[in-house]
């Protein structure tokens, strides 16, 4: 049930989108254990990484034009083995597409199940509390 938003510095004939959208959500397949159909992805790019905004080091990390920025928004719950196991799997499978891996910001944001509506207006894991105040 992730929903993934990744903004990457397109640099036109160099930059696959679908590349880079099948290397992020082949590692939460195999970190996170989703059904290979939960694939849910906002692909934004920047021609010539122009908005794409970062340091030139950050703890240690050199950063370089190709700064790539992936969002995920997932239900809570995996256990920090897993989260660390899927940033190391999203920048080895990026790093097979072309990109740096040192050019690659992970930002995992947990929310409650409940929270998730996949269409027609209705939150399949949410419970309605009968209880009134």
């Amino acid at each position: 049930m992730p929903l993934v938003r990744i903004s990457y510095a397109d640099h036109s004939d160099a930059t696959d989108e679908n590349v880079i959208s099948k290397g992020v959500h082949a590692a939460l397949v195999s970190a996170f254990g989703i059904p290979e159909d939960d694939y849910f992805h906002i692909l934004e790019p920047h021609p010539d990484g122009r908005g794409l905004v970062g340091p030139e080091s950050f703890l240690g990390i050199k950063h370089g034009p190709s700064i790539t920025f992936v969002q995920i928004t997932a239900a809570e719950g995996r256990s920090p083995e897993q989260k660390m196991a899927l940033f190391k799997q999203i920048a080895e499978n990026l790093e097979m597409c072309g990109l740096h891996r040192a050019d690659i910001v992970i930002n995992l944001i947990e929310t409650k199940r409940e929270n998730w509506s996949f269409g027609n207006g209705e939150a399949p894991f949410a419970t309605v509390s009968t209880n009134k105040v």
